[in-house]
C-alpha cells in the first residue's frame, strides 16, 4: 500500500523520531512525545532531543501522563497558524495537543475540493481543525463529536480564526449520521476520523473494525452526486486488505483509494499513521 505524505507546513516540522517517541516544533515550541510507531532507532542523540525541547510527555499508563518542563515559560497553551486558520494547542494528560498534523493532507484536499455553500459533514470531529479549514473556505460545515471539551475547543479555535456559523453538535456520531439519512440529507464531503476502540455513553464497546461496514455505508447514503468520503482509521485490526474487501462489497461504481498517511522527520525518518480511504 502505498503512503500519502502529509505536506509541509510552517509552523508544523517532525524533526527526529524513534525510540518510540518523536521530536516535534509546533511553532516555536517543540515538544517530545511518546510514539509506538517509531519502532526504529532516531538520528539525534537522546541529549540532543533534551537540549532542543521545551517539554517532554512522561507516560503515568498506557492513557495518561504528564508534561515535563524542560526549559521556557512553561506556558501550556498558545496558538499557531494554518494558513489563515489559527488553531490553540494545549498540553493535554493524554499526550495530545489538540491537532493531528498528518491531517494536513486531508486539509489540503478540502480547500481544494469544496467551494462555496458546499456541505461537509465531520463526524468524530474533535477540535474542529478540518471543520475550520473547510469553513475558511466557505462551506457549510456540521462538527460531530461526542465530548463537549472538544466541542468547546473548536468553538474557540473558529472564534480566534474569525469564522462563525459552524454547526455544533455533539452527539454520537454514528446515531446522528443514520438520523441525517432518515432527514434525506445530503453533503458534498464527508470527513470521519473514528477511535480505534472506546467505551461509549452507556457502556457500549466501540470496535472500528465492528462498525466501519456501518459507518462507511451510512457515508454512501449521505454523499452527494461527485461528491467525497474520507475515513481515518488507526487500528491493527483494520488494515488495508480488510479496508479494500468492505469498500468492494458496500461501494458500486466509486473510486476507491487507500493509502498510510506518512509523515517525513528533517532527519528523514518516516512516521506512519494508519489509513486514509478516499471515496469519489
Amino acid at each position: 500500500m502505498s503512503r500519502l505524505f502529509a505536506p509541509t507546513w510552517k509552523n508544523y516540522e517532525l524533526i527526529d523520531a524513534g525510540g518510540e517517541r518523536k521530536l516535534e516544533r509546533w511553532g516555536d515550541i517543540i515538544t517530545i512525545r511518546p510514539e509506538r510507531n517509531a519502532y526504529f532507532g532516531s538520528v539525534l542523540s537522546k541529549s540532543e532531543w533534551q537540549k532542543k525541547a521545551h517539554f517532554e510527555f512522561v507516560e503515568e499508563t498506557k492513557s495518561k501522563g504528564e508534561w515535563k518542563i524542560l526549559k521556557g515559560s512553561g506556558d501550556k497553551t498558545w496558538p499557531i497558524q494554518y494558513k489563515d486558520v489559527t488553531l490553540n494547542l494545549h498540553l493535554t494528560n493524554f499526550k495530545h495537543l489538540g491537532i493531528f498534523p498528518e491531517q494536513v493532507a486531508n486539509w489540503q484536499f478540502l480547500e481544494e475540493n469544496l467551494n462555496k455553500g458546499d456541505r461537509l459533514l465531520n463526524l468524530f470531529g474533535y477540535t474542529g481543525a478540518a471543520s475550520i479549514v473547510a469553513r475558511a473556505k466557505g462551506a457549510d460545515v456540521f462538527h460531530v463529536d461526542s465530548v463537549k471539551q472538544v466541542i468547546n475547543w473548536g468553538k474557540e479555535n473558529m472564534e480566534v480564526s474569525g469564522l462563525a456559523d459552524i454547526h455544533w453538535v455533539l452527539e454520537d456520531a454514528l446515531k446522528f449520521a443514520q438520523r441525517e439519512v432518515k432527514r434525506g440529507k445530503k453533503y458534498k464531503g464527508i470527513i470521519m476520523d473514528p477511535p480505534a476502540f472506546g467505551i461509549g455513553a452507556k457502556k457500549e464497546r466501540w470496535k472500528i473494525e465492528n462498525k466501519f461496514p456501518d459507518l462507511l455505508e451510512t457515508a454512501l447514503q449521505l454523499k452527494q452526486n461527485k461528491g467525497f468520503i474520507i475515513a481515518n482509521t488507526y487500528s491493527p485490526r483494520l488494515e488495508a486488505p480488510e479496508i479494500q474487501k468492505i469498500c468492494k462489497e458496500i461501494c458500486n461504481s466509486e473510486l476507491i483509494q487507500i493509502n498510510t498517511l506518512s509523515v517525513k522527520s528533517t532527519t528523514g525518518k518516516i512516521l506512519e499513521y494508519g489509513q486514509r480511504t478516499l471515496i469519489q
